[in-house]
Protein backbone atom coordinates (compact mmCIF):
# COMPACT_ATOMS: atom_id res chain seq x y z
CA UNK A 1 0.00 0.00 0.00
CA UNK A 2 1.31 3.44 -0.91
CA UNK A 3 2.20 5.67 2.02
CA UNK A 4 -0.26 8.61 1.81
CA UNK A 5 2.40 11.00 3.12
CA UNK A 6 4.35 10.54 -0.13
CA UNK A 7 1.51 11.51 -2.48
CA UNK A 8 2.97 14.95 -3.12
CA UNK A 9 6.64 13.99 -3.01
CA UNK A 10 8.55 13.38 -6.24
CA UNK A 11 11.95 11.83 -6.91
CA UNK A 12 14.58 14.13 -8.45
CA UNK A 13 17.38 12.50 -10.43
CA UNK A 14 20.88 13.81 -9.85
CA UNK A 15 22.84 15.39 -12.70
CA UNK A 16 25.90 13.53 -11.36
CA UNK A 17 25.34 9.77 -11.52
CA UNK A 18 26.75 6.91 -9.49
CA UNK A 19 28.78 5.81 -12.50
CA UNK A 20 30.22 9.32 -12.78
CA UNK A 21 31.45 9.00 -9.20
CA UNK A 22 32.89 5.55 -9.89
CA UNK A 23 34.91 7.07 -12.72
CA UNK A 24 36.09 9.91 -10.49
CA UNK A 25 37.08 7.68 -7.55
CA UNK A 26 38.53 4.85 -9.60
CA UNK A 27 36.52 2.14 -7.86
CA UNK A 28 32.94 0.90 -7.54
CA UNK A 29 30.73 1.29 -4.49
CA UNK A 30 29.02 -1.33 -2.36
CA UNK A 31 27.75 -2.25 1.09
CA UNK A 32 29.92 -4.48 3.23
CA UNK A 33 27.32 -5.73 5.71
CA UNK A 34 29.02 -7.19 8.79
CA UNK A 35 26.62 -9.28 10.88
CA UNK A 36 27.25 -11.45 13.91
CA UNK A 37 26.87 -11.72 17.66
CA UNK A 38 27.95 -8.97 20.01
CA UNK A 39 31.64 -9.46 20.68
CA UNK A 40 32.26 -11.37 17.46
CA UNK A 41 34.50 -8.58 16.14
CA UNK A 42 32.26 -6.83 13.62
CA UNK A 43 33.29 -3.27 14.47
CA UNK A 44 36.95 -4.18 14.89
CA UNK A 45 37.04 -5.90 11.52
CA UNK A 46 35.01 -3.22 9.73
CA UNK A 47 37.34 -0.50 11.01
CA UNK A 48 40.42 -2.51 10.07
CA UNK A 49 39.13 -2.95 6.51
CA UNK A 50 38.21 0.73 6.40
CA UNK A 51 41.74 1.67 7.45
CA UNK A 52 43.19 -0.52 4.70
CA UNK A 53 40.92 1.08 2.10
CA UNK A 54 41.74 4.58 3.35
CA UNK A 55 45.46 3.86 2.99
CA UNK A 56 44.78 2.97 -0.65
CA UNK A 57 42.84 6.23 -1.14
CA UNK A 58 39.53 4.44 -1.56
CA UNK A 59 36.42 6.31 -0.46
CA UNK A 60 34.86 4.36 2.41
CA UNK A 61 32.95 4.90 5.64
CA UNK A 62 31.96 2.80 8.68
CA UNK A 63 28.45 2.82 10.12
CA UNK A 64 28.72 1.27 13.59
CA UNK A 65 25.68 -0.06 15.44
CA UNK A 66 26.40 1.61 18.78
CA UNK A 67 27.39 4.91 17.19
CA UNK A 68 24.22 5.07 15.09
CA UNK A 69 22.09 4.49 18.20
CA UNK A 70 23.62 7.62 19.74
CA UNK A 71 22.06 9.76 17.02
CA UNK A 72 20.00 8.64 14.03
CA UNK A 73 18.43 5.69 15.87
CA UNK A 74 18.51 7.05 19.42
CA UNK A 75 14.73 6.68 19.59
CA UNK A 76 14.80 2.91 19.03
CA UNK A 77 14.97 0.08 21.53
CA UNK A 78 15.71 -3.60 20.99
CA UNK A 79 12.30 -5.14 20.42
CA UNK A 80 11.94 -7.08 17.14
CA UNK A 81 10.00 -4.13 15.71
CA UNK A 82 12.64 -1.60 16.72
CA UNK A 83 15.43 -3.83 15.43
CA UNK A 84 13.63 -4.02 12.09
CA UNK A 85 13.32 -0.24 11.91
CA UNK A 86 16.97 0.11 12.95
CA UNK A 87 18.08 -2.00 10.00
CA UNK A 88 15.61 -0.36 7.59
CA UNK A 89 17.08 3.06 8.36
CA UNK A 90 20.64 1.79 8.03
CA UNK A 91 19.75 0.16 4.73
CA UNK A 92 18.46 3.50 3.42
CA UNK A 93 21.56 5.36 4.64
CA UNK A 94 23.80 2.70 3.11
CA UNK A 95 21.99 3.09 -0.20
CA UNK A 96 22.84 6.82 -0.17
CA UNK A 97 26.52 6.04 0.43
CA UNK A 98 26.52 3.57 -2.46
CA UNK A 99 24.90 6.17 -4.72
CA UNK A 100 27.69 8.55 -3.65
CA UNK A 101 30.27 6.07 -4.94
CA UNK A 102 31.44 5.13 -1.45
CA UNK A 103 32.15 1.69 0.00
CA UNK A 104 30.09 1.66 3.19
CA UNK A 105 30.90 -0.83 5.95
CA UNK A 106 28.01 -1.51 8.34
CA UNK A 107 28.68 -3.26 11.65
CA UNK A 108 25.35 -4.32 13.14
CA UNK A 109 24.22 -7.47 14.94
CA UNK A 110 21.21 -7.46 12.56
CA UNK A 111 19.95 -10.78 13.95
CA UNK A 112 17.02 -11.42 11.61
CA UNK A 113 17.41 -12.75 8.08
CA UNK A 114 14.28 -10.95 6.91
CA UNK A 115 15.72 -7.57 7.92
CA UNK A 116 19.08 -8.26 6.25
CA UNK A 117 17.23 -9.30 3.08
CA UNK A 118 15.33 -6.01 3.15
CA UNK A 119 18.64 -4.11 3.31
CA UNK A 120 20.03 -6.24 0.47
CA UNK A 121 17.07 -5.47 -1.77
CA UNK A 122 17.60 -1.72 -1.41
CA UNK A 123 20.69 -1.79 -3.65
CA UNK A 124 21.74 -3.58 -6.82
CA UNK A 125 22.49 -7.29 -6.53
CA UNK A 126 26.28 -6.98 -6.82
CA UNK A 127 26.37 -4.01 -4.44
CA UNK A 128 25.47 -5.91 -1.25
CA UNK A 129 28.13 -8.12 0.32
CA UNK A 130 26.99 -9.91 3.46
CA UNK A 131 29.88 -10.81 5.74
CA UNK A 132 29.03 -13.24 8.52
CA UNK A 133 31.44 -12.53 11.35
CA UNK A 134 31.19 -15.97 12.89
CA UNK A 135 32.27 -16.56 16.45
CA UNK A 136 31.01 -19.04 19.01
CA UNK A 137 28.74 -17.73 21.75
CA UNK A 138 31.20 -19.03 24.32
CA UNK A 139 34.08 -17.07 22.82
CA UNK A 140 31.92 -13.93 22.53
CA UNK A 141 31.06 -14.29 26.21
CA UNK A 142 34.70 -14.84 27.09
CA UNK A 143 35.62 -11.63 25.30
CA UNK A 144 32.59 -9.62 26.49
CA UNK A 145 34.38 -6.30 25.79
CA UNK A 146 31.47 -4.18 27.04
CA UNK A 147 30.33 -6.46 29.87
CA UNK A 148 26.99 -6.97 28.15
CA UNK A 149 26.86 -10.77 28.34
CA UNK A 150 27.52 -10.69 32.07
CA UNK A 151 24.67 -8.25 32.54
CA UNK A 152 22.40 -10.23 30.20
CA UNK A 153 23.05 -13.43 32.17
CA UNK A 154 22.01 -11.57 35.32
CA UNK A 155 18.79 -10.49 33.63
CA UNK A 156 19.81 -6.83 33.62
CA UNK A 157 19.47 -6.53 29.82
CA UNK A 158 16.27 -7.69 28.15
CA UNK A 159 16.14 -9.08 24.62
CA UNK A 160 19.89 -9.53 24.31
CA UNK A 161 20.87 -11.41 21.15
CA UNK A 162 22.29 -14.86 21.81
CA UNK A 163 20.97 -14.98 25.38
CA UNK A 164 17.34 -13.89 25.56
CA UNK A 165 16.78 -13.05 21.89
CA UNK A 166 17.56 -15.13 18.79
CA UNK A 167 20.27 -14.73 16.18
CA UNK A 168 19.48 -16.14 12.73
CA UNK A 169 22.70 -17.11 10.99
CA UNK A 170 23.02 -15.98 7.36
CA UNK A 171 21.96 -18.72 4.96
CA UNK A 172 24.21 -17.74 2.02
CA UNK A 173 26.60 -14.94 2.96
CA UNK A 174 29.11 -13.78 0.39
CA UNK A 175 31.83 -14.22 3.02
CA UNK A 176 32.14 -16.00 6.35
CA UNK A 177 34.94 -14.85 8.63
CA UNK A 178 35.62 -17.04 11.66
CA UNK A 179 37.12 -14.53 14.05
CA UNK A 180 37.76 -17.09 16.79
CA UNK A 181 40.08 -18.90 14.37
CA UNK A 182 41.44 -16.17 12.06
CA UNK A 183 43.57 -13.12 12.86
CA UNK A 184 42.38 -9.60 12.07
CA UNK A 185 45.13 -9.26 9.48
CA UNK A 186 44.14 -12.45 7.67
CA UNK A 187 40.46 -11.51 7.87
CA UNK A 188 41.13 -8.12 6.29
CA UNK A 189 43.07 -9.78 3.49
CA UNK A 190 40.19 -12.17 2.85
CA UNK A 191 37.75 -9.30 2.44
CA UNK A 192 40.07 -7.15 0.34
CA UNK A 193 40.84 -10.12 -1.93
CA UNK A 194 37.10 -10.59 -2.45
CA UNK A 195 36.68 -6.93 -3.44
CA UNK A 196 39.52 -7.26 -5.91
CA UNK A 197 38.13 -10.52 -7.29
CA UNK A 198 34.73 -8.88 -7.88
CA UNK A 199 36.49 -5.89 -9.50
CA UNK A 200 35.02 -3.45 -6.99
CA UNK A 201 38.49 -2.16 -6.24
CA UNK A 202 41.82 -2.44 -8.04
CA UNK A 203 44.99 -2.93 -6.02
Amino acid sequence: MKNPTTNNIYWHDSFVTKNDRHQLYGHKSCVLWFTGLSGSGKSTLANAVNQRLFEKQISSYVLDGDNIRHGLNADLGFSPEDRQENIRRIGEVSKLFVDNGTIVLTAFVSPYQEDRLLAREMVEREEFIEIYVKCSLQECENRDPKGLYKRARKGEIAEFTGISAPYEEPANPELTICTDETSIEASVEQIVDYLVEKQIILF
